[in-house]
């Protein structure tokens, strides 16, 4: 039994980044070696310096959807719309608040541009007539512990350089602080980049309930591991180089593409015992505590080090979760 208490952490409120930095790659860069059990800082623009020539660089490269909405009922009271999946043509499933929204009434956005009714519990349909008319209204959806509304800027830095796939729900965070420059600086210097797709959805965040975590289900998300990631992958096996996952979701689709599938819907929930049979290394930002994410991190790094990291995080003031600093698990 894994009791949910083990991946708890106290983590001062004023450390949660609120905005990103102006310049990605100055985020720092806590460095956690597993097999010495050391804890180094740095500065994430340097990070090539822990690559090694072969190395393989797997990145997500799903793109955030704009599908927050923000509206108004008839009667002029405010409704926040998160359009969560497209069911068919411009039917969504959607996170309603307030949740005492009731089904059948009209919503208005945009100043009248868009309308849409609550067809059902959970269910959004539109008389648009197709889903990026939808969109283009829509906002970032930002996640809840940033205590702001969406900017411009958030546009730009809510979102991967390389982000090409469009499906998210929130951004694959730990490739927010690379730029194409670096990115070129690292192929200069030997180390192959591959792209994968998992569009990050409820199921990443949804919460942990169970005193057992085992008896936690995740939701399931897409993924894809295209034909050029899938021989990058031979490649640097044969050439005995590391797989270097960027992120909780990347690392996921590489596990699940080692499993024998390619495409498709991943559930797998990685916890303290899992065999990791893909990735060698992780680069990741930090996580809430009792989460999904964190226990992933807690199986990869080992949960008594990974608390210890957190704490060396804490002690020096590092800006914590998607807007905030990255580590690196080598």
């Amino acid at each position: 039994m894994l009791k949910l208490a083990e991946f708890d952490y106290p983590l001062p409120k004023e450390l949660i980044a609120q905005y990103p930095l102006q310049k990605r790659e100055q985020a720092r860069l806590l460095i956690v070696n597993r097999k010495t059990g050391t804890i180094s800082h740095g500065v994430f623009k340097d990070i090539i310096g822990f690559f090694r020539k072969n190395d393989l660089l797997a990145l997500n490269d799903t793109k955030v959807l704009h599908c927050r909405l923000m509206g108004n009922k008839i009667t002029g009271g405010r409704v926040e719309i998160l359009l969560t999946r497209r069911i068919n043509g411009t039917t969504f499933s959607c996170l309603v608040q307030p949740s005492r929204t009731k089904v059948g009434e009209k919503i208005i956005f945009a100043t009248g541009s868009i309308t849409g009714i609550l067809s059902s519990r959970g269910q959004i349909s539109f008389k648009q007539p197709d889903a990026d008319a939808i969109y283009n209204f829509g906002i970032v959806p930002l996640p809840p512990y940033i205590k702001r509304d969406p900017e411009d800027l958030d546009t730009v830095y809510y979102q991967t350089v390389y982000a090409k796939n469009e499906g998210a729900l929130a951004s694959p965070t730990a490739g927010l602080h690379f730029t194409q420059e670096l990115l070129k600086q690292i192929q200069g210097a030997g180390v192959n980049l591959a792209y994968v797709t998992l569009h990050v959805g409820l199921g990443t965040f949804r919460p942990v309930k169970c005193e057992n975590i085992i008896e936690h289900k995740m939701e399931a998300e897409y993924f894809l591991v295209p034909d050029a990631a899938c021989a990058a992958l031979a490649k640097v096996k044969a050439a005995q180089g590391r797989v270097i996952a960027v992120g909780t979701t990347s690392l996921r689709a590489l596990e699940t593409y080692a499993s024998g599938r390619k495409e498709g819907h991943t559930d797998l929930f990685i916890y303290p015992g899992y065999k990791f049979a893909a990735v060698d290394c992780l680069l990741t930002n930090f996580h809430l505590p009792m989460t999904t994410l964190f226990m992933l991190v807690c199986a990869f790094g080992g949960r008594e080090l990974m608390l210890k990291a957190y704490q060396e995080a804490i002690d020096n003031k590092y800006r914590f979760y998607s807007y905030g600093d990255a580590m690196l698990i080598i």
